[in-house]
């Protein structure tokens, strides 16, 4: 689950509630993107986030910032294209970290593959409207080809209840959600769809 301010504050959700109905519904890999945050701020939604997901056995990562990561003992960093480079987080966060590359073209793929990550973010699968990407819709075929560049894939964008179950068929190892979590105002319950639909794949 990726716990969005400006996703979170648009449907009536603090950032701590949302994580909180998240976790409870058996979201176990939360991710911060709070871009809108000043620092100071990012500093205590992350340290709270951290607390509650490390409550639960959950692993917490921020969006972006290696120095928050740190700060707030998130688990890790997920990056863009035009964030810090792994290579130079990885020193600030320590070998144990999770960190995270997203990824939209094949050349990017080849690069996040010789990068020092756990894990490539690839898309948007389809069409969304959470984040602006600047990069269309790269579709499963995509997801299939980024599966063999031997790291675990995470598949964001427009992913919802109805099309997880071919993303994960395609060959991601998980999906991320930010608005179809959302979507029926009920996050705890919507994550248990989401685990249940998943766990019969």
């Amino acid at each position: 689950m990726i716990v969005d301010s400006e996703a979170a504050a648009h449907a009536g959700w603090t950032l701590a509630d949302l994580a909180k109905a998240c976790l409870a519904g058996g979201a176990r890999f939360i991710q911060l993107r709070a871009k809108d945050l000043s620092s100071g701020r990012l500093l205590d939604a992350a340290s709270e986030l951290v607390a509650l997901a490390h409550d639960a056995d959950a692993i917490a990562i921020v969006n972006d910032r290696a120095d928050i990561a740190r700060l707030s003992g998130a688990d890790g960093i997920h990056v863009g294209q035009d964030d810090l480079p792994p290579a130079a987080a990885r020193p600030i966060l320590g070998a144990s970290a999770i960190i995270g590359r997203s990824t939209h073209t094949p050349s990017q793929l080849d690069a996040a593959a010789r990068e020092p990550i756990d894990y490539i973010a690839i898309g948007p699968v389809f069409a969304t409207t959470s984040k602006a990407t600047g990069h269309d819709a790269v579709g499963l075929p995509m997801v299939r080809f980024a599966s063999g560049f031997g790291r675990p894939v995470v598949a964001i964008g427009g992913i919802s209840l109805d099309t997880a179950a071919s993303v994960i068929e395609a060959g991601a190892a998980s999906v991320a959600v930010i608005s179809d979590i959302l979507r029926t105002g009920d996050p705890e319950r919507r994550v248990r769809e989401y685990v249940a639909r998943l766990d019969r794949i």
